[in-house]
Parts: C-alpha cells; sequence; structure tokens
C-alpha cells in the first residue's frame, strides 16, 4: 500500500484547485464566528453545520466551512490536546507498515469512528478518503476528500503562514503538519513566540525560510491583529 503516493496525488489537487480558486487571506472574526454559530436562525448555527459535515454534505460553501474549522474552538468538547481513543490502533494505518487491501474495511471503520470522536480530525480525513478509494468506493472517497478539502481551505485562506501576523490559523498543532505535509514540506525545528508556532525548513531547501501558525485560540488566549 502506497499511502505516500496518495497523498502526493492529493497534494497535486489540491494546489491546482487552490490556484484555481485565487485564494485570498483573511484573519477569522472570531467574535463574528461566535455570534453566528449560537443563532439558531443563521446559515452557521453550529449543530446543523456539524450535521452536514458528518453526512459528508458536499454543497458546504466556503464560508460555512470557516465557521465549522474556527467555531470548533467555542465548543464546550474542544479538547485540542486529546488523544484519540483509537490512536494507537491508527498508527498502523498511518504508516502503512503491514497493511493491505484486506484491512481497508477495518480501516473504514476505525477512521470513521474517529471522526466520530472528533469530527474535525483532519489527518484521520484524509486517510478515509483514501481508504474508500482503496477499497473503489469513489463516491465516498470524493465526499469525504472535498469535506476535507474544504477545511483545509479554511486554514489557507485564514493567512500567508509568512510572518506571525499573517500566520495561518490553526485550532490544532496536529493540523500544521497536515497543511505541511500536503505540500510535502517538511520542518527542521518548531518554536512558539506565546503567539504563533513557527516551523522552520532547511535552509535553502524549499523558496521560503519557515512557515507561522497563528495558534492563539488554540492556547485560549486572544490577540490584537
Amino acid at each position: 500500500m502506497n499511502i505516500k503516493a496518495f497523498l502526493i496525488v492529493s497534494t497535486l489537487f489540491f494546489i491546482i484547485f487552490s490556484h484555481a480558486q485565487k485564494l485570498e487571506f483573511k484573519a477569522p472574526d472570531y467574535a463574528a464566528i461566535e455570534r453566528n454559530i449560537e443563532n439558531k436562525d443563521s446559515e452557521f448555527y453550529y449543530p446543523n453545520l456539524l450535521r452536514k459535515l458528518k453526512e459528508n454534505d458536499t454543497l458546504i460553501t466556503a464560508d460555512q466551512y470557516r465557521h465549522l474549522y474556527f467555531g470548533q474552538t467555542f465548543q464546550k468538547n474542544y479538547s485540542p490536546y486529546k488523544i484519540g481513543k483509537k490512536d494507537e490502533e491508527l498508527r498502523k494505518f498511518y504508516t502503512g507498515n503491514g497493511i493491505s487491501e484486506k484491512d481497508m474495511p477495518r480501516g473504514i471503520k476505525l477512521f470513521r469512528e474517529a471522526l466520530e470522536e472528533d469530527p474535525l480530525d483532519l489527518r484521520a480525513m484524509n486517510y478515509l478518503a483514501y481508504m474508500y478509494h482503496m477499497s473503489k468506493d469513489e463516491a465516498m472517497a470524493k465526499k469525504v476528500s472535498t469535506n476535507f478539502h474544504g477545511l483545509l481551505e479554511a486554514i489557507l485562506t485564514s493567512g500567508d503562514g509568512l510572518k506571525c501576523e499573517t500566520g495561518f490559523h490553526v485550532i490544532s498543532v496536529s493540523h500544521e503538519y497536515v497543511l505541511m505535509n500536503m505540500f510535502q514540506l517538511e520542518n527542521k525545528s518548531q518554536s512558539y513566540d506565546g503567539k504563533c508556532d513557527y516551523q522552520a525548513f532547511e535552509k535553502d531547501k524549499y523558496k521560503i525560510p519557515g512557515m507561522y501558525f497563528d495558534v492563539s485560540k488554540l492556547y485560549g488566549r486572544m490577540f490584537d491583529k
């Protein structure tokens, strides 16, 4: 099983998708998001958005994905450092060691359970799409992949990552690595300045020396922009 090959295909698709959409970035307005997701008459009412995500609705809009992603920080069960119940068993699927096509049904079940526990587990969502693809269920693979890329776009439209003031906003440190993996970027070191994580790259390996991620919400702190 060549999981890396799948990730590369997914990466190329997303790069093409991103350029086609000509993404522009804007830091999330957390106060407005909180108001919207708590308004039962709003299209952004969080329980309804979450239900759509769990049902793999492919008609979720870009604004709705932003409210879904950043609105998670206002949910009572928001716990960015929580270790999932299935993490240990999922590890072998993440590495791909000893996994074959006969393991696909079990993998699908495990990743679905992981997403039931944490609907915004981007890594699990990407691999679930892969499991469906390997099981030749292209319809489900497309649905899950569409929602994965919609949530990833929410991150990519929150900043440009070139400095802390315009860092990508993430609600989990693991999402920093999901984004870097999608663009085949490997970090050399990581540091935190009280507001942003900085992922430094090997000198001259890429066009940029590193990438900034705004984690102020993750750590329960808000900063003036």
